[in-house]
C-alpha cells in the first residue's frame, strides 16, 4: 500500500527537505498540499487544511509544517478526521498539546510521528551505541548558527511559542536525549531575548545526567561563516564529538564516521513502517528540556535584532 499524503505549510523547510525527501521514498506519494501564500506544481492545492481534508477524501496522512503555534489544532483535526500525522519538529509549543495529541491518537488508532530530524543524522546511532556501557564525565554542546541564512523573513519564529534559537537548540537536545542512557535534568539556564522579540536569540544552559554528569549547553543565533553544531563527551574511557549536526563521529580524535545529509528520508521511511503499524512515536525529551529552561531559566534583555 502507498500512502496518499498531504502536507500543510509550503514554507522553506518543506522545500528545502519534505519534498525531495518524499519523492525519494517508496510507500509514500505526496498529492495535497495547503498553504496559504504558495502552490506546488503537479499537485493539488488548496489554501487550507479544511479545504484539504474536504477534496481529498481518500487521503491517508497529513504532513504538518506551519509554525509550531498552529500545529495542535490543525493535528486534532486530521486526527480526528482518521489521518495519520506526521508532525515537523518542534512537534507542538507546548508539552501539554503533544502530550493531548499522544492520547488522541491512541483512541483514534491513527499513527502519531513526532519528528526528530537530527536523531536520524548519520553518527548518531553510533554514538549511543558507543555511550551505552561508559561512565560520563561531562558533555559539551555548541549549536551556533546564523538566523538570517536558516530563518530569513519567518517572524513567527521570534513570537511566542516560536521557541526562538530553541527551533535549531531543540535538534541538539533531540540528540542528547536519544544518546545519553539516563535522563537529563535541567538545572539554570541564560535567555537573551532581543528587545523587539519575545523569543531568545541566545540560550546558555546547564543541564545533569541522573547520574551526575555535567551538561552544557551554548546555543546562538548570531553566527555568521562556518556553523558549529558540535556535542563533545569526556567519558572515563575516551572521548567522543559529534559535529556537523551528529554526520561526522570523532572517536579519541579519530574520525569513524562522516557522511552527508540524509536524515529527512530516513525519517519518511520511518513514518512508512510506523503507518503500517498503526503506531506512535512521539518522544517528548526534547520539547520538556525546552519548556524547563524557559521555566527555569533567567530572561536577559540584549540589544534589538532586526533580521
Amino acid at each position: 500500500m502507498t500512502i496518499r499524503a498531504g502536507l500543510v505549510g509550503l514554507g522553506k523547510i518543506a522545500r528545502d527537505q519534505h519534498l525531495p525527501a518524499i519523492a525519494r521514498t517508496d510507500g509514500i506519494e505526496l498529492v495535497a498540499v495547503a498553504s496559504r501564500n504558495a502552490q506546488e506544481e503537479g499537485l493539488n492545492n488548496y489554501p487550507d487544511l479544511d479545504a484539504m481534508l474536504a477534496g481529498e477524501a481518500d487521503m491517508d496522512a497529513v504532513i504538518l509544517c506551519q509554525p509550531p503555534q498552529v500545529r495542535y489544532q490543525a493535528a486534532r483535526q486530521a486526527i480526528l478526521a482518521g489521518k495519520h500525522v506526521f508532525l515537523e519538529k518542534p512537534p507542538g509549543a507546548t508539552v501539554s498539546e503533544v502530550e493531548a495529541l499522544i492520547a488522541l491518537a491512541g483512541a483514534q488508532g491513527v499513527t502519531l510521528y513526532a519528528s526528530w530530524h537530527s536523531r536520524h543524522a548519520a553518527a548518531v546511532a553510533q554514538a549511543k551505541a558507543w555511550m551505552a556501557s561508559r561512565a560520563i564525565r561531562r558533555i559539551d554542546i555548541q549549536w551556533r548558527e546564523d538566523v538570517r541564512h536558516w530563518h530569513p523573513g519567518q517572524p513567527w519564529i521570534w513570537e511566542a511559542g516560536g521557541f526562538g534559537v530553541f527551533d535549531p537548540g531543540i535538534n541538539a537536545l533531540s540528540i542528547l536525549t536519544e544518546i545519553v542512557p539516563e535522563p537529563v535534568t535541567m538545572l539554570s539556564a541564560r535567555l537573551e531575548v532581543p528587545e523587539n522579540k519575545d523569543a531568545p536569540i541566545g540560550a546558555a544552559l546547564s543541564m545533569a545526567t541522573a547520574s551526575g554528569a555535567a551538561v552544557e549547553a551554548l546555543f546562538d543565533w548570531r553566527q555568521t561563516g562556518p556553523q558549529t553544531w558540535d556535542i563533545a563527551v569526556e567519558t572515563a574511557n575516551g572521548s567522543l564529538l559529534l559535529s556537523e549536526g551528529g554526520n561526522t563521529l570523532r572517536l579519541d580524535g579519530e574520525v569513524q564516521i562522516k557522511a552527508p545529509d540524509e536524515e529527512y528520508p530516513a525519517m519518511y521511511r520511518r513514518f512508512v513502517g510506523l503507518v503500517a503499524d498503526r503506531a506512535i512515536d512521539a518522544d517528548i525529551a526534547p520539547l520538556r528540556l525546552v519548556a524547563d529552561a524557559f521555566l527555569c531559566g533567567r530572561h536577559c534583555p540584549t540589544t534589538a535584532f532586526d533580521d
